[in-house]
């Protein structure tokens, strides 16, 4: 290796959220950042968007930080309910840059798909990377669990990093 170059190391990780759809609520459901029309919101003190709890959760196996736990917390306590704002938080303790997102989500609700561009797009942004460093997915795992159900969504992340 020559004096002047960096050697660079890749860090992964997984993140995982889940919430239920509440229909009293009155609130929009909001996936990814993007606001999904005439669907119910989920159950959260925040904004219940699993899509940037999951990656926010992913960052903190990257930096060791736990967000949603006591910090997201505390955010959400001051009025902060925005799940972006806990996202950005989260990346303050990263060294490196986002290399890579895959995110897998188990619904029966809503319809995934037509969204997916808006949503990459979003995504993208916060963390600074192209579109096509993020990857989305959607099952609805053949209705066996109450995600597949209707009843909620679950949502996987795995996020590459490097330093």
């Amino acid at each position: 290796m020559d004096e002047n170059e960096v050697k660079r190391h890749m860090k992964a990780a997984i993140g995982q959220d889940s919430h239920r759809f509440e229909e009293s609520l009155g609130k929009p459901l909001i996936l990814g950042g993007v606001v999904f029309p005439g669907e119910p919101g989920l159950l959260a003190n925040s904004d219940g968007d699993v899509v940037l709890h999951a990656i926010t959760n992913a960052v903190s196996g990257i930096t060791g930080q736990n967000i949603l736990g006591k910090i997201a917390d505390e955010m959400c306590r001051s009025g902060i309910t925005d799940s972006a704002e806990y996202l950005r938080k989260a990346l303050e303790f990263m060294q490196g840059r986002v290399s890579h997102v895959s995110l897998s989500m188990e619904c029966l609700r809503p319809k995934i798909s037509p969204m997916i561009p808006e949503m990459r797009e979003h995504i993208a942004g916060l963390l600074g990377v192209e579109p096509s460093a993020i990857g989305i997915t959607a099952t609805t795992g053949e209705g066996l669990t109450d995600c597949g159900k209707g009843l909620g969504i679950s949502v996987l992340c795995i996020l590459t990093a490097e330093d």
